[in-house]
């Protein structure tokens, strides 16, 4: 138990001087996992929008799939990528294997799904009356469509915010893509992982307050967004 007071005392010390090395490795999980976060927004928004307003066989099939990916290990995409960009996969001549753009795609991979399913499921909430009254007020197939997607826009960004949470917080893909290279690819959960196996639980400390204090902001933006809506 000394241990861990001693450490917390370490992690407050580090958080408060404002330590390099957590800023660094703050900043490199940020800005990795925004994006990822973008990409997969462009992507899976568009794609889940669609999906939702649309009508046709195999769209059960297509959902249910969907669902299952949201729970896709992060071990299993780590795998999936590295097959790819490695020196034997079809992107290893790029050079991609321990970047931080093949962390990108494996995020991006992890976090697109998750925004597809619950954009499905957002546009799908949307009392039906609002695309009919649109329509008898003379809006096009287009013009219905954005009205639907600002009724439910609280709820996609919502979508958005969880997949962030999904990503920002993943430990295997980013550790077999990256390689956890100090000052590269080395962000949060990589070095966490990395300094409690050194036994430097200060930084790993000072690192977990900070990953604590992402999720703890993102539910609390998820909060306001289903009082909002």
């Amino acid at each position: 138990m000394e241990f861990l007071i001693t450490g917390l005392k370490q992690a407050c010390l580090l958080l408060l001087t404002l330590d390099r090395e957590v800023i660094t490795i703050t900043g490199i999980s940020l800005k990795i996992s925004t994006v990822a976060i973008i990409f997969a927004t462009a992507v899976g928004v568009p794609a889940g929008f669609i999906i939702g307003v649309n009508t046709f066989r195999g769209k059960s099939i297509i959902v249910t799939l969907l669902n299952t990916l949201m729970a896709f290990p992060t071990v299993v995409v780590g795998l999936l990528v590295y097959s790819m960009v490695s020196h034997q996969g079809p992107l290893g001549p790029m050079g991609l294997l321990f970047t931080p753009v093949a962390m990108i795609m494996g995020q991006f991979i992890l976090a697109t799904p998750i925004i597809m399913s619950l954009t499905i499921s957002a546009t799908q909430a949307v009392d039906p009356r609002v695309r009919n009254t649109a329509t008898v007020l003379g809006a096009n197939a287009f013009q219905s469509g954005i009205a639907i997607l600002l009724e439910a826009r609280f709820a996609m960004i919502a979508a958005v915010v969880a997949g962030f949470g999904r990503v920002i917080g993943e430990v295997g893909a980013s550790m077999m893509l990256g390689g956890n290279i100090r000052g590269y690819t080395r962000n949060i959960p990589t070095a966490i992982a990395l300094e409690t196996s050194k036994g430097e639980f200060s930084l790993g400390l000072a690192l977990g307050v900070i990953l604590l204090s992402v999720a703890l902001i993102i539910n609390f933006f998820l909060r306001f967004l289903q009082h909002k809506r």
